[in-house]
């Protein structure tokens, strides 16, 4: 199929659970690949009683049918409200919506089940809803096409990445820090092929749990509370030797490894060393940026060089000023200096519905878009299923 030119929103809410991002972009066909221009982004945050159904989906042990239809068609209508916001206020034409839904469930090595064994993944968000809300077709479920193939069904910003970031004579890693934090590390020159990508670990998802418990707050707005702590060294050590830090690439995680149960054991962990709220929360906040450097130094800079590299930081983690001093301390000595996607004409929170808006808009031209050096997929795969208004 001939490409072509599309304006396109995407969807993206994470593992935070905190809110929902839109970013309308223009997608251009390219005789190497496209070239994306971001027209508009804006945030919602998920009103208070769907955020407490979500965090309650993602780690029930036990619930209902009728509750997961429930929220199934509920976060559809979230959606669909958030993307009719924004091209109210932006007064964009869509042609196309990309939504990569809400994951509850993310199980990427195969385990067993009903006499089989087998990966598997959920994201809900009903993409009818949105079509026949909008009347612009939908392109959703992306993670299980790469999982067929034998990939873990993420990461699945890497081709964004890609696109928009590789530089002939410069060696880029871009980091995101959502609930789990994950990283694609393209070397200067490199071809897709050559791409490294996974999740290095939690990212906000420790920290706003603590939050929460602690001090009643969604989050550490500004990484406040954390500056007013001291990091518990030995609770650091202890949990850096989590079996997932030696994993080797491909690899990904989500709240079955660092969700409520991790939280509430960290919690314990560092009461028994410490009564203070404050230092709980700088040392979960230790805790992401040492397991993204440690992740750097043990699987990235090994096969790419380390001058010449700009560290790009997006996602809600960025603008944790505590969590950004933490990180580039630690970076500084594998020869990294910090920066923002928004330096590079990408707001921080706007880069993964740019993803999933670019996924789309590959998807509608049957093309891939997955990277199977980043998912550990056989191959290249079509993602997604087209919902038509």
């Amino acid at each position: 199929m001939n490409a072509k030119a599309m304006t396109v929103a995407g969807i993206m809410s994470g593992t935070s659970a905190d809110g929902i991002d839109v970013a309308v972009v223009r997608i251009v066909p390219g005789k190497q690949r496209p070239k994306l221009t971001l027209l508009a982004h804006e945030g919602f945050p998920f009103p208070a009683a769907l955020r407490r159904a979500v965090l309650a989906a993602m780690d029930a042990e036990t619930t209902s049918t009728a509750e997961l239809a429930r929220l199934n068609w509920r976060l559809g209508l979230a959606y669909a409200e958030a993307v009719e916001a924004t091209l109210k206020w932006h007064k964009a034409t869509l042609d196309l919506i990309g939504c990569h839904g809400q994951t509850l469930f993310h199980q990427a090595r195969a385990e067993a089940y009903a006499g089989r064994r087998f990966a598997c993944t959920w994201q809900a968000g009903e993409a009818a809803v949105i079509a026949g809300a909008l009347g612009i077709p939908v392109v959703s479920n992306f993670r299980p096409a790469d999982m067929a193939v034998g990939g873990q069904g993420a990461p699945l910003v890497p081709l964004l990445d890609y696109i928009m970031f590789a530089d002939a004579k410069r060696g880029r890693v871009l980091q995101n820090i959502g609930g789990i934090a994950n990283l694609t590390a393209i070397p200067a020159a490199a071809t897709a092929e050559q791409v490294i990508a996974f999740d290095t670990g939690p990212g906000n998802m420790v920290i706003d749990a603590l939050a929460q418990k602690l001090f009643d707050k969604p989050f550490d707005r500004n990484g406040a509370h954390a500056a007013r702590g001291a990091v518990i060294e030995s609770v650091l050590a202890l949990e850096l030797q989590n079996p997932y830090f030696r994993l080797k690439p491909p690899r990904t995680a989500g709240r079955e490894q660092f969700g409520r149960a991790y939280a509430a054991d960290f919690l314990v962990k560092c009461r028994r060393q410490s009564k203070r709220s404050e230092d709980a929360l700088a040392t979960a906040t230790a805790l992401t940026a040492q397991s993204i450097a440690e992740s750097c130094k043990r699987f990235v800079f090994p096969s790419m060089r380390r001058r010449g590299v700009d560290y790009i930081v997006s996602g809600g983690g960025a603008r944790n000023h505590t969590l950004m001093a933490m990180l580039a301390q630690r970076l500084e000595p594998l020869g990294c200096e910090l920066a923002s996607s928004e330096q590079f004409g990408l707001p921080a929170e706007a880069k993964e519905a740019a993803a999933f808006a670019l996924l789309a808009w590959q998807t509608w031209h049957h093309r891939p878009g997955n990277v199977p050096a980043a998912t550990g997929a056989a191959r290249a795969a079509i993602l997604g299923q087209v919902t038509y208004a």
